[in-house]
Protein backbone atom coordinates (compact mmCIF):
# COMPACT_ATOMS: atom_id res chain seq x y z
CA UNK A 1 0.00 0.00 0.00
CA UNK A 2 2.82 2.40 0.90
CA UNK A 3 4.60 1.59 -2.37
CA UNK A 4 1.43 2.41 -4.31
CA UNK A 5 1.03 5.66 -2.41
CA UNK A 6 4.63 6.63 -3.18
CA UNK A 7 4.00 5.95 -6.86
CA UNK A 8 0.85 8.10 -6.77
CA UNK A 9 2.59 10.96 -4.98
CA UNK A 10 5.48 10.84 -7.43
CA UNK A 11 3.42 10.46 -10.59
CA UNK A 12 3.60 14.20 -11.32
CA UNK A 13 6.85 14.92 -9.49
CA UNK A 14 9.43 16.45 -11.79
CA UNK A 15 13.03 16.71 -10.59
CA UNK A 16 15.02 19.78 -11.48
CA UNK A 17 17.31 19.68 -14.49
CA UNK A 18 20.02 17.05 -14.36
CA UNK A 19 22.85 19.34 -15.47
CA UNK A 20 25.28 20.19 -12.66
CA UNK A 21 25.01 23.92 -13.27
CA UNK A 22 21.24 24.01 -12.79
CA UNK A 23 20.37 21.26 -10.30
CA UNK A 24 19.21 22.25 -6.85
CA UNK A 25 20.34 21.00 -3.45
CA UNK A 26 18.72 21.14 -0.02
CA UNK A 27 20.69 20.36 3.14
CA UNK A 28 18.65 19.96 6.33
CA UNK A 29 20.65 20.06 9.57
CA UNK A 30 18.87 19.19 12.80
CA UNK A 31 20.61 20.29 16.00
CA UNK A 32 18.75 18.13 18.49
CA UNK A 33 17.52 20.08 21.52
CA UNK A 34 18.79 23.51 20.46
CA UNK A 35 15.84 25.54 21.72
CA UNK A 36 14.71 28.61 19.81
CA UNK A 37 15.25 30.89 22.82
CA UNK A 38 18.99 30.19 22.73
CA UNK A 39 19.41 32.21 19.53
CA UNK A 40 18.59 35.38 21.49
CA UNK A 41 20.61 34.46 24.57
CA UNK A 42 23.76 36.66 24.50
CA UNK A 43 25.62 34.01 26.52
CA UNK A 44 25.35 31.50 23.65
CA UNK A 45 28.07 31.72 20.96
CA UNK A 46 26.22 30.91 17.72
CA UNK A 47 28.02 32.93 15.02
CA UNK A 48 27.19 30.56 12.17
CA UNK A 49 23.49 30.26 12.96
CA UNK A 50 23.11 34.01 13.49
CA UNK A 51 24.94 34.77 10.23
CA UNK A 52 22.67 32.38 8.34
CA UNK A 53 19.66 34.12 9.91
CA UNK A 54 20.96 37.54 8.80
CA UNK A 55 21.62 36.25 5.30
CA UNK A 56 18.33 34.38 5.11
CA UNK A 57 15.20 33.92 7.17
CA UNK A 58 14.46 32.91 10.77
CA UNK A 59 11.27 31.86 12.53
CA UNK A 60 10.52 34.72 14.90
CA UNK A 61 10.06 33.24 18.38
CA UNK A 62 10.82 29.76 17.10
CA UNK A 63 9.01 26.94 15.34
CA UNK A 64 6.09 25.09 16.94
CA UNK A 65 6.74 21.37 17.21
CA UNK A 66 4.47 18.34 17.38
CA UNK A 67 3.24 16.40 20.40
CA UNK A 68 4.96 14.67 21.99
CA UNK A 69 7.96 17.02 21.77
CA UNK A 70 10.51 14.23 21.52
CA UNK A 71 13.07 13.29 18.89
CA UNK A 72 11.68 10.58 16.64
CA UNK A 73 8.12 11.92 16.33
CA UNK A 74 9.33 15.40 15.41
CA UNK A 75 12.00 14.29 12.97
CA UNK A 76 9.26 12.30 11.25
CA UNK A 77 6.99 15.36 11.17
CA UNK A 78 9.81 17.33 9.56
CA UNK A 79 9.90 14.81 6.68
CA UNK A 80 6.16 14.19 6.30
CA UNK A 81 4.53 17.53 7.01
CA UNK A 82 1.94 15.86 9.24
CA UNK A 83 1.59 15.33 12.98
CA UNK A 84 1.86 11.98 14.78
CA UNK A 85 -1.89 11.38 14.46
CA UNK A 86 -1.15 10.69 10.78
CA UNK A 87 2.46 9.52 10.54
CA UNK A 88 2.14 7.29 13.62
CA UNK A 89 5.43 7.89 15.47
CA UNK A 90 4.72 8.61 19.14
CA UNK A 91 8.05 7.75 20.79
CA UNK A 92 11.65 6.87 19.99
CA UNK A 93 10.46 3.51 18.70
CA UNK A 94 7.30 1.47 18.32
CA UNK A 95 5.04 1.36 21.41
CA UNK A 96 4.17 -2.31 21.83
CA UNK A 97 1.11 -3.02 23.97
CA UNK A 98 1.45 -6.25 25.89
CA UNK A 99 -1.22 -8.82 26.61
CA UNK A 100 -3.93 -8.04 29.16
CA UNK A 101 -2.24 -7.17 32.42
CA UNK A 102 1.20 -6.72 30.84
CA UNK A 103 3.04 -3.39 30.43
CA UNK A 104 3.64 -1.51 27.20
CA UNK A 105 7.25 -1.37 25.95
CA UNK A 106 9.18 0.70 23.40
CA UNK A 107 10.97 -1.17 20.59
CA UNK A 108 13.56 1.05 18.87
CA UNK A 109 14.97 -1.69 16.64
CA UNK A 110 12.50 -1.15 13.83
CA UNK A 111 12.63 -0.20 10.16
CA UNK A 112 10.99 2.89 8.68
CA UNK A 113 8.13 0.78 7.33
CA UNK A 114 7.30 -0.35 10.89
CA UNK A 115 7.35 3.19 12.27
CA UNK A 116 6.08 5.61 9.63
CA UNK A 117 2.64 5.10 8.11
CA UNK A 118 3.13 7.24 4.99
CA UNK A 119 5.78 8.18 2.41
CA UNK A 120 8.21 10.94 3.39
CA UNK A 121 9.48 13.75 1.20
CA UNK A 122 12.67 11.70 0.83
CA UNK A 123 10.72 8.79 -0.63
CA UNK A 124 9.13 11.15 -3.13
CA UNK A 125 12.45 12.84 -4.02
CA UNK A 126 14.21 9.53 -4.55
CA UNK A 127 11.37 8.12 -6.64
CA UNK A 128 11.57 11.26 -8.79
CA UNK A 129 15.21 10.55 -9.56
CA UNK A 130 16.94 12.88 -7.11
CA UNK A 131 19.94 11.76 -5.08
CA UNK A 132 19.47 11.55 -1.32
CA UNK A 133 21.52 10.90 1.82
CA UNK A 134 21.07 10.92 5.59
CA UNK A 135 23.40 10.94 8.56
CA UNK A 136 21.90 9.91 11.92
CA UNK A 137 18.29 10.69 10.95
CA UNK A 138 15.64 8.85 12.99
CA UNK A 139 12.98 6.52 11.61
CA UNK A 140 14.86 5.79 8.38
CA UNK A 141 16.36 2.35 9.06
CA UNK A 142 15.85 -0.04 6.17
CA UNK A 143 14.66 2.65 3.77
CA UNK A 144 15.38 2.11 0.07
CA UNK A 145 15.16 5.85 -0.62
CA UNK A 146 18.70 6.82 0.40
CA UNK A 147 21.83 6.51 -1.71
CA UNK A 148 23.89 6.93 1.46
CA UNK A 149 22.58 6.10 4.92
CA UNK A 150 23.89 6.13 8.53
CA UNK A 151 20.62 5.93 10.53
CA UNK A 152 19.80 6.92 14.10
CA UNK A 153 19.04 3.50 15.56
CA UNK A 154 20.66 1.05 17.96
CA UNK A 155 23.43 -0.79 16.06
CA UNK A 156 23.48 2.01 13.49
CA UNK A 157 26.62 0.85 11.68
CA UNK A 158 24.99 -2.51 10.94
CA UNK A 159 22.37 -0.56 8.99
CA UNK A 160 24.76 1.93 7.34
CA UNK A 161 25.29 1.80 3.59
CA UNK A 162 28.27 -0.58 3.12
CA UNK A 163 30.24 1.76 0.86
CA UNK A 164 29.86 4.65 3.30
CA UNK A 165 30.84 2.49 6.27
CA UNK A 166 33.98 1.35 4.42
CA UNK A 167 34.85 4.92 3.42
CA UNK A 168 34.55 6.17 7.00
CA UNK A 169 37.05 3.53 8.14
CA UNK A 170 39.41 4.44 5.30
CA UNK A 171 39.17 8.11 6.30
CA UNK A 172 40.11 7.20 9.87
CA UNK A 173 36.81 8.44 11.29
CA UNK A 174 35.92 4.93 12.44
CA UNK A 175 38.44 2.48 13.88
CA UNK A 176 36.50 -0.41 12.36
CA UNK A 177 33.04 -1.23 11.04
CA UNK A 178 31.64 -2.55 14.33
CA UNK A 179 28.92 -0.95 16.43
CA UNK A 180 30.80 -1.94 19.58
CA UNK A 181 33.64 0.50 18.86
CA UNK A 182 31.23 3.24 17.78
CA UNK A 183 29.22 2.92 21.00
CA UNK A 184 32.38 3.56 23.02
CA UNK A 185 32.59 7.07 21.57
CA UNK A 186 31.46 10.04 23.64
CA UNK A 187 28.42 12.06 22.56
CA UNK A 188 30.66 14.83 21.24
CA UNK A 189 32.83 12.22 19.51
CA UNK A 190 29.81 10.80 17.70
CA UNK A 191 28.76 14.30 16.62
CA UNK A 192 32.25 14.75 15.16
CA UNK A 193 31.96 11.51 13.19
CA UNK A 194 28.46 12.33 11.95
CA UNK A 195 29.58 15.83 10.91
CA UNK A 196 32.61 14.56 9.02
CA UNK A 197 30.54 11.78 7.44
CA UNK A 198 28.07 14.39 6.20
CA UNK A 199 30.91 16.55 4.87
CA UNK A 200 32.37 13.55 3.04
CA UNK A 201 29.06 12.66 1.39
CA UNK A 202 28.45 16.28 0.36
CA UNK A 203 31.91 16.62 -1.19
CA UNK A 204 31.88 13.26 -2.94
CA UNK A 205 28.23 12.76 -3.95
CA UNK A 206 26.60 16.22 -3.88
CA UNK A 207 23.15 14.85 -2.99
CA UNK A 208 20.09 16.81 -3.99
CA UNK A 209 18.60 16.21 -0.53
CA UNK A 210 20.86 15.75 2.48
CA UNK A 211 19.69 15.17 6.07
CA UNK A 212 22.00 15.54 9.09
CA UNK A 213 21.08 15.06 12.77
CA UNK A 214 23.48 15.94 15.62
CA UNK A 215 22.82 14.90 19.21
CA UNK A 216 25.42 16.34 21.59
CA UNK A 217 23.37 19.41 22.56
CA UNK A 218 20.46 17.19 23.58
CA UNK A 219 22.76 14.94 25.61
CA UNK A 220 24.36 17.83 27.50
CA UNK A 221 21.07 19.63 28.11
CA UNK A 222 19.64 16.44 29.59
CA UNK A 223 22.61 15.78 31.84
CA UNK A 224 23.52 19.29 33.02
CA UNK A 225 20.62 21.47 31.91
CA UNK A 226 20.16 24.19 29.27
CA UNK A 227 21.66 27.65 29.73
CA UNK A 228 24.54 26.32 31.81
CA UNK A 229 28.26 26.59 31.12
CA UNK A 230 28.28 23.06 29.73
CA UNK A 231 25.15 23.78 27.70
CA UNK A 232 26.70 26.88 26.17
CA UNK A 233 29.79 24.87 25.23
CA UNK A 234 27.64 22.22 23.55
CA UNK A 235 25.71 24.94 21.68
CA UNK A 236 28.98 26.44 20.44
CA UNK A 237 30.25 23.04 19.28
CA UNK A 238 27.04 22.41 17.33
CA UNK A 239 27.50 25.79 15.64
CA UNK A 240 31.07 24.80 14.72
CA UNK A 241 29.83 21.50 13.26
CA UNK A 242 27.35 23.46 11.17
CA UNK A 243 30.19 25.65 9.91
CA UNK A 244 32.06 22.48 8.84
CA UNK A 245 29.05 21.35 6.83
CA UNK A 246 28.82 24.74 5.12
CA UNK A 247 32.52 24.54 4.27
CA UNK A 248 31.89 21.14 2.68
CA UNK A 249 29.12 22.66 0.56
CA UNK A 250 31.66 25.28 -0.59
CA UNK A 251 34.25 22.58 -1.31
CA UNK A 252 31.70 20.69 -3.40
CA UNK A 253 31.13 23.80 -5.52
CA UNK A 254 27.37 23.81 -4.95
CA UNK A 255 26.94 26.73 -2.55
CA UNK A 256 25.11 28.93 -5.06
CA UNK A 257 22.58 26.15 -5.72
CA UNK A 258 22.10 24.96 -2.13
CA UNK A 259 19.41 25.89 0.36
CA UNK A 260 20.36 25.26 3.97
CA UNK A 261 17.56 24.56 6.46
CA UNK A 262 18.76 24.52 10.08
CA UNK A 263 16.22 23.25 12.58
CA UNK A 264 15.87 21.54 15.92
CA UNK A 265 13.30 18.97 16.93
CA UNK A 266 12.22 20.53 20.25
CA UNK A 267 13.24 22.96 22.94
CA UNK A 268 14.35 22.33 26.53
CA UNK A 269 13.56 23.29 30.09
CA UNK A 270 15.19 22.63 33.45
CA UNK A 271 13.55 19.88 35.51
CA UNK A 272 15.10 19.70 38.99
CA UNK A 273 12.03 17.81 40.25
CA UNK A 274 10.04 14.84 38.97
CA UNK A 275 6.69 13.20 39.50
CA UNK A 276 6.50 9.41 39.87
CA UNK A 277 2.95 8.31 38.92
CA UNK A 278 3.90 4.63 38.87
CA UNK A 279 4.67 4.88 42.60
CA UNK A 280 1.07 5.92 43.28
CA UNK A 281 -0.21 3.14 41.01
CA UNK A 282 1.96 0.61 42.83
CA UNK A 283 0.64 1.79 46.18
CA UNK A 284 -2.94 1.45 44.88
CA UNK A 285 -2.29 -2.13 43.78
CA UNK A 286 -2.71 -1.28 40.09
CA UNK A 287 0.73 -2.58 39.15
CA UNK A 288 3.23 -5.02 40.60
CA UNK A 289 6.98 -4.84 40.66
CA UNK A 290 9.66 -7.48 40.28
CA UNK A 291 13.33 -6.55 40.53
CA UNK A 292 12.61 -2.83 40.26
CA UNK A 293 10.58 -3.21 37.06
CA UNK A 294 6.88 -3.46 36.30
CA UNK A 295 5.95 -7.11 35.90
CA UNK A 296 2.16 -6.72 35.66
CA UNK A 297 -0.09 -3.69 35.43
CA UNK A 298 -3.69 -2.68 35.12
CA UNK A 299 -2.51 0.91 34.53
CA UNK A 300 1.01 2.25 34.13
CA UNK A 301 2.86 5.27 32.73
CA UNK A 302 5.54 5.32 30.04
CA UNK A 303 7.58 8.53 30.57
CA UNK A 304 8.33 10.90 27.69
CA UNK A 305 10.12 13.71 29.50
CA UNK A 306 7.50 16.30 30.36
CA UNK A 307 4.57 14.01 29.67
CA UNK A 308 3.67 10.44 30.49
CA UNK A 309 1.79 8.08 28.20
CA UNK A 310 -0.80 6.27 30.30
CA UNK A 311 -1.68 2.72 29.26
CA UNK A 312 -4.63 0.75 30.62
CA UNK A 313 -4.07 -2.91 29.82
CA UNK A 314 -7.69 -4.16 29.98
CA UNK A 315 -9.31 -2.81 26.79
CA UNK A 316 -12.88 -3.07 28.01
CA UNK A 317 -12.06 -1.09 31.14
CA UNK A 318 -9.67 1.45 29.59
CA UNK A 319 -12.02 4.45 29.60
CA UNK A 320 -12.98 3.95 33.24
CA UNK A 321 -9.37 3.29 34.29
CA UNK A 322 -8.15 6.41 32.48
CA UNK A 323 -10.78 8.56 34.21
CA UNK A 324 -9.82 7.03 37.56
CA UNK A 325 -6.16 7.81 36.84
CA UNK A 326 -7.06 11.42 36.11
CA UNK A 327 -8.90 11.76 39.40
CA UNK A 328 -5.91 10.35 41.30
CA UNK A 329 -3.39 12.74 39.71
CA UNK A 330 -5.19 15.97 38.92
CA UNK A 331 -4.44 18.70 41.44
CA UNK A 332 -1.30 16.99 42.75
CA UNK A 333 1.99 18.88 42.94
CA UNK A 334 3.84 18.85 39.64
CA UNK A 335 0.79 17.81 37.61
CA UNK A 336 -0.42 20.34 35.04
CA UNK A 337 -3.12 18.22 33.42
CA UNK A 338 -4.32 14.76 32.50
CA UNK A 339 -5.68 14.69 28.94
CA UNK A 340 -8.21 12.02 27.96
CA UNK A 341 -8.72 10.76 24.37
CA UNK A 342 -11.74 13.00 23.72
CA UNK A 343 -9.29 15.94 23.64
CA UNK A 344 -6.53 14.26 21.61
CA UNK A 345 -7.41 16.07 18.39
CA UNK A 346 -6.16 19.30 19.95
CA UNK A 347 -2.81 17.62 20.62
CA UNK A 348 -2.45 16.11 17.15
CA UNK A 349 -2.80 12.58 18.53
CA UNK A 350 -5.07 9.72 17.51
CA UNK A 351 -7.70 8.02 19.68
CA UNK A 352 -6.50 4.66 21.07
CA UNK A 353 -9.44 2.79 19.55
CA UNK A 354 -8.18 3.97 16.14
CA UNK A 355 -4.46 3.43 16.73
CA UNK A 356 -3.13 0.77 19.06
CA UNK A 357 0.03 2.70 19.99
CA UNK A 358 -1.93 5.71 21.25
CA UNK A 359 -2.14 5.95 25.06
CA UNK A 360 -5.37 5.86 27.04
CA UNK A 361 -4.49 9.19 28.70
CA UNK A 362 -1.65 11.72 28.65
CA UNK A 363 -0.18 12.94 31.93
CA UNK A 364 1.23 16.47 31.60
CA UNK A 365 3.86 17.66 34.06
CA UNK A 366 4.16 21.26 35.18
CA UNK A 367 7.19 23.20 33.97
CA UNK A 368 10.15 22.30 36.19
CA UNK A 369 8.99 18.70 36.70
CA UNK A 370 9.80 15.66 34.57
CA UNK A 371 7.72 12.48 34.47
CA UNK A 372 9.60 9.51 35.89
CA UNK A 373 8.90 5.88 35.11
CA UNK A 374 10.35 4.84 38.46
CA UNK A 375 8.38 2.42 40.63
CA UNK A 376 10.59 2.93 43.68
CA UNK A 377 10.02 5.31 46.59
CA UNK A 378 6.94 6.39 48.51
CA UNK A 379 6.15 9.92 47.31
CA UNK A 380 4.79 11.27 44.05
CA UNK A 381 7.27 14.17 43.94
CA UNK A 382 11.03 13.66 44.25
CA UNK A 383 14.23 15.36 43.19
CA UNK A 384 15.43 14.49 39.71
CA UNK A 385 18.33 12.60 41.32
CA UNK A 386 16.06 10.40 43.43
CA UNK A 387 13.63 9.88 40.56
CA UNK A 388 16.48 9.17 38.13
CA UNK A 389 15.28 11.73 35.60
CA UNK A 390 17.41 14.25 33.68
CA UNK A 391 18.15 17.72 34.99
CA UNK A 392 16.93 19.05 31.63
CA UNK A 393 13.91 17.74 29.74
CA UNK A 394 11.70 18.12 26.70
CA UNK A 395 8.61 16.12 25.81
CA UNK A 396 6.27 18.75 27.26
CA UNK A 397 3.24 19.85 25.28
CA UNK A 398 4.21 21.97 22.31
CA UNK A 399 2.16 24.85 23.73
CA UNK A 400 4.91 25.42 26.32
CA UNK A 401 7.01 28.27 24.82
CA UNK A 402 10.28 26.65 25.92
CA UNK A 403 9.55 23.74 23.56
CA UNK A 404 9.79 26.00 20.48
CA UNK A 405 12.46 24.81 18.03
CA UNK A 406 15.07 26.59 15.97
CA UNK A 407 14.26 27.24 12.30
CA UNK A 408 16.58 29.12 9.92
CA UNK A 409 16.57 29.03 6.12
CA UNK A 410 19.42 30.46 4.07
CA UNK A 411 21.04 30.19 0.68
CA UNK A 412 19.63 29.53 -2.76
CA UNK A 413 16.05 30.70 -3.23
CA UNK A 414 15.78 32.36 0.20
CA UNK A 415 15.14 36.07 0.74
CA UNK A 416 17.73 37.92 2.77
CA UNK A 417 16.99 39.30 6.23
CA UNK A 418 13.38 38.17 6.62
CA UNK A 419 11.52 36.88 9.65
CA UNK A 420 8.72 34.35 9.69
CA UNK A 421 5.80 34.16 12.08
CA UNK A 422 3.59 31.22 13.07
CA UNK A 423 5.94 28.57 11.69
CA UNK A 424 5.17 24.92 12.46
CA UNK A 425 7.42 21.97 11.75
CA UNK A 426 4.73 20.53 9.46
CA UNK A 427 5.82 23.32 7.07
CA UNK A 428 9.33 21.97 6.47
CA UNK A 429 8.48 19.02 4.19
CA UNK A 430 6.37 21.12 1.80
CA UNK A 431 9.12 23.77 1.82
CA UNK A 432 11.65 21.13 0.74
CA UNK A 433 9.21 19.98 -1.94
CA UNK A 434 8.86 23.53 -3.25
CA UNK A 435 12.61 24.12 -3.32
CA UNK A 436 13.21 20.87 -5.22
CA UNK A 437 10.14 21.35 -7.45
CA UNK A 438 8.38 18.22 -6.25
CA UNK A 439 4.70 17.59 -5.66
CA UNK A 440 3.98 16.44 -2.11
CA UNK A 441 0.22 16.73 -1.50
CA UNK A 442 0.28 14.50 1.59
CA UNK A 443 1.50 17.35 3.82
CA UNK A 444 -0.79 19.32 6.12
CA UNK A 445 1.73 22.16 6.22
CA UNK A 446 2.39 24.91 3.70
CA UNK A 447 5.65 25.96 2.03
CA UNK A 448 7.35 28.86 3.78
CA UNK A 449 6.87 31.08 0.74
CA UNK A 450 7.41 34.27 2.77
CA UNK A 451 11.04 33.21 3.07
CA UNK A 452 11.47 32.39 -0.60
CA UNK A 453 12.54 34.54 -3.51
CA UNK A 454 9.58 34.55 -5.82
CA UNK A 455 10.54 33.15 -9.20
CA UNK A 456 9.63 35.11 -12.32
CA UNK A 457 8.99 33.03 -15.40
Amino acid sequence: MVACLVAWLCSDAVPSAAADETERHVVVVSLDGLAAYLVDDPMVPLPTIRRLAREGSIADGGMTVSNPSVTWPNHTTLLTGVRPEKHGVLANGVLVRGAIGMPTTIDSRRDQRDLVRMPTIVDVAHAAGLSTAEINWPCTRGSDSFDDQFPDVPDSLAHTTPRLRKELVELGLLSDESDASFRRMSAVGRDHIWTEAACHVIRQRKPNLMLVHLLNVDSVHHTLGPQTAAGYTANAYADMCLARIIAAIDDAGIRERTTLIVVSDHGFTSTPKAIRPNVLLRQAGLLTVDGGKISEAQVHVVPEGGIGLVYCTHPGEAARAAEDFKQRLIGQEGVADVVLPAAYAKLGLQHPREYRQSPDAVLVAADGYAVSGSVDGETLVASNTEARTPLGSHGFLSSLPKMKALCVLSGSGIERGTTLSAVENIDIAPTIASLLELDYPASDGKPLTAAMIQRRD
